[in-house]
């Protein structure tokens, strides 16, 4: 890859031979929508979720059966070889699969896109795996023998077992039941009624903190740490069906920005039904960011609503009382990092520290990583030895591993962005390369980094191959990816550019690695588009003050940056044409594309916005209030970050889509615009999805969409 020219010929390329090498390459990426849709982008076949036994031998994993196989199984890597441990059509049968609505939303929240073994969890000498498949529970032994299923009270949302395998936890209609192998069965925590669950993680959690789960075991597997969430308190929004006149519409709790969160507690449950409630400080920390159970005993990790303070606190599981281990505090916010805060076998605890240039890993209130090295996550703690995740160069993520005797070391080589999962001596390394998606297996003992084995890939081969060239870009050296069409040559003509940002915290697009979006970005160069990402102040990987730039102001730092790169990118590269430039983005990258030809129709002259959060007063409290602040502290940041109030100045074409099931980005944000947008006599265009949510599975749908928006782009950039 070149970071700074465009591939040149050394011979002239006659206007013919062009015209053919255009058509070859068209008919090359023709077959990529439908591909890109049926594979859920590549991510079927794609091995995910490792587990690594305690003497390193054996790795649990789920991976669908092939490319475009959507059916999740359970396997085993051991000595090199896989062995299947649970397969769906053999458990249940080839029918549609029945999902309890709890496994719904959780599978949402986690925009999960396959079905059958999905999740599973293991006791803690990966013997006995747990996993749901239709609703009902399923475990399996890893030393031989068929998968049995264990009767359960109902549907069976999230099961685990016991560290000692001896128990299977589970939550069925909102109550926290745990089922002993030999069959008895007993509820530790039953709703009390609608709006109350016990052991699931409520929507703030599952969405905007990270917390994908609601109940921890002891590691002497007589107690376990449980949330209490009461939505009661929160407002109602409706979600219904236009497509279905005769089918009622569906209530939702939703926290918008300013009002009022789930109520959350925690209780220690035993197996012998004493139940003792955790007591904190609720009002001042209403947030349940984490918790855990580890050798030293309970931890909760707890939050304030304005985002400035994180306290770590130990709790007594005989009186429920905490005392504060550690607090981190931000004059803008405290930043989450995964797997954090976590204590090694003498009691160190692990941290992640801030300073403006640098998010350190810190281990028993010392800093182990170097200046510029950025923490991305915490994967694990065994003994003194911490993995983690982190990033040299924004454009790459790797496994690194740190040892009170040794320092920090890579673990992962090869350029891309990678995690993993260690134990044992044995390190799982999975990542996307170069080369799409790579899983290696390696024993990390004193020179022993070698890889000792793989576990295989069975993604589909994409039809066309990505092209970026890796580009650091003005002022602020923004990183940057140009995607050209295969088929052009440097002098060849003059393309219109494409914009292709997600653009906001939380997500990279510019990497090394090539996950899904690098083939969307080359499918729209096939089209005739030069596609420039670009990755701007607010997303993640170069430090604190970067991520914190966006604070109080969502929409300026954003929109300059992509407007900056696109000029210096057109500076470097005369066959870019910036008399026709359009952007497309989804979410947060289509309320950038939205903003882009409403605040700035000079630069922008065309638009596809996906699902965008047009009023930042509609969408969640946690993620909202985080960059903006309580909207009735802080009215001016919503103001300066919506595009409401600004659809009058629409002056270049529009295309909004929007899911009409979203239950994140509400489909309002659409409506309301379009409506503010009619109101003031602008034309543009909107595509509603029935049936679709945040993520649409359908895959005529997504297939269709990226013709859709490609034929509105062409049209809107035509000379």
């Amino acid at each position: 890859m070149e970071d700074s020219t465009l591939d040149a010929t050394s011979d002239a390329t006659s206007d013919a031979t062009s015209d053919a090498t255009s058509e070859t390459g068209n008919r090359e990426a023709d077959g990529f929508p439908r591909q890109f849709a049926r594979t859920r982008r590549f991510s079927l076949g794609v091995p995910r979720q490792f587990t690594v036994s305690p003497d390193g031998r054996r790795v649990l994993f789920v991976r669908t059966g092939s490319g475009v196989d959507p059916v999740g199984r359970l396997w085993q890597y051991e000595d090199g070889t896989e062995r299947l441990l649970a397969d769906p059509a053999r458990l249940v049968g080839a029918g549609a699969e029945k999902v309890p609505e709890a496994e719904r939303l959780r599978r949402e929240r986690a925009r999960e896109r396959s079905v059958g073994v999905v999740a599973y969890a293991a006791d803690d000498a990966a013997h006995l795996v747990a996993f749901a498949l239709s609703g009902a529970l399923w475990a399996v032994r890893t030393d031989g023998g068929a998968p049995f299923p264990v009767p359960a009270a109902g549907p069976v949302v999230d099961p685990r077992p016991s560290p000692d395998g001896r128990h299977i936890a589970y939550v069925t209609g909102r109550s926290c039941h745990v089922i002993e192998l030999d069959g008895a069965d007993r509820p530790l925590a039953q709703s009390e009624g609608p709006e109350i669950s016990y052991g699931l993680a409520e929507y703030t959690a599952a969405e905007s903190i990270g917390r994908s789960r609601g109940y921890w075991w002891a590691p002497d597997s007589r107690r376990l740490l449980v949330a209490r969430v009461d939505t009661s308190p929160m407002q109602r929004r409706y979600l219904s069906d236009p497509a279905d006149p005769t089918k009622p519409p569906r209530a939702i709790r939703y926290p918008a920005a300013g009002t009022a969160n789930a109520e959350v507690t925690v209780h220690v449950l035993a197996l012998d039904g004493e139940r003792v409630a955790v007591t904190w400080d609720r009002a001042a920390y209403e947030y349940l960011v984490d918790a855990r159970w580890d050798a030293h005993g309970p931890v909760l990790v707890v939050q304030s609503r304005d985002q400035r303070t994180v306290r770590t606190l130990t709790v007594d599981p005989a009186t429920g009382a905490t005392e504060v281990l550690h607090e981190r505090t931000d004059p803008a916010w405290v930043e989450l990092v995964p797997g954090t805060p976590a204590r090694t076998a003498s009691g160190a605890l692990v941290l992640p520290e801030d300073t403006p240039a640098t998010r350190y890993l810190t281990v028993g209130d010392h800093r182990v990583t170097p200046d510029g090295l950025q923490l991305r996550e915490v994967l694990g703690v065994e003994g003194e030895r911490v993995l983690f995740t982190a990033s040299e160069d924004p454009t790459e993520t790797h496994v690194w591993c740190h040892e009170p005797d040794r320092g920090i070391r890579r673990l992962s080589r090869e350029p891309g962005r990678f995690t993993g999962a260690a134990r044992g001596g044995t390190a799982v390394l999975a990542g996307t390369t170069e080369r799409g998606a790579d899983v290696r297996v390696v024993r990390t003992g004193p020179g022993d980094d070698a890889p000792h084995g793989a576990i295989a890939s069975l993604a589909e081969e994409p039809v066309l191959t990505p092209r970026p060239l890796l580009l650091t870009l003005g002022a602020r050296e923004l990183r940057g990816a140009l995607h050209l069409p295969s088929w052009h040559r440097e002098g060849g003509g003059r393309l219109p550019v494409l914009l292709d940002p997600y653009g906001g915290p939380g997500l990279q697009i510019v990497g090394r690695g090539l996950d899904w979006p690098p083939y969307v970005s080359q499918w729209f160069a096939e089209q005739g588009f030069a596609v420039l990402v670009v990755d701007g102040r607010g997303t993640p990987g170069r430090g604190p003050a970067w991520e914190k730039a966006v604070h109080g102001d969502q929409l300026t730092p954003a929109l300059e940056d992509q407007v900056d790169a696109l000029r210096a990118a057109g500076d470097r590269f005369p066959d870019l044409d910036l008399t026709r430039v359009g952007i497309r983005g989804w979410s947060f990258g289509g309320f950038l594309a939205a903003a882009a030809v409403v605040h700035r129709p000079d630069v922008f002259h065309a638009a596809v916005a996906g699902a965008p959060p047009t009023d930042m007063r509609l969408y969640d409290t946690h993620w909202k209030e985080r960059f903006l602040g309580h909207p009735d502290e802080y009215p001016e940041h919503y103001a300066r970050s919506s595009l409401v109030g600004h659809g009058h100045r629409l002056r270049r074409p529009l295309l909004l889509i929007h899911g009409l099931a979203d239950d994140n980005v509400a489909a309002a944000h659409t409506l309301r615009f379009s409506a503010e947008l009619l109101a003031a006599g602008r034309p543009h265009t909107v595509l509603p999805l029935p049936g679709a949510t945040h993520s649409p599975t359908d895959d005529t749908v997504n297939e269709n969409m990226l013709r859709f928006q490609r034929d509105f782009l062409r049209d809107a950039l035509r000379n």
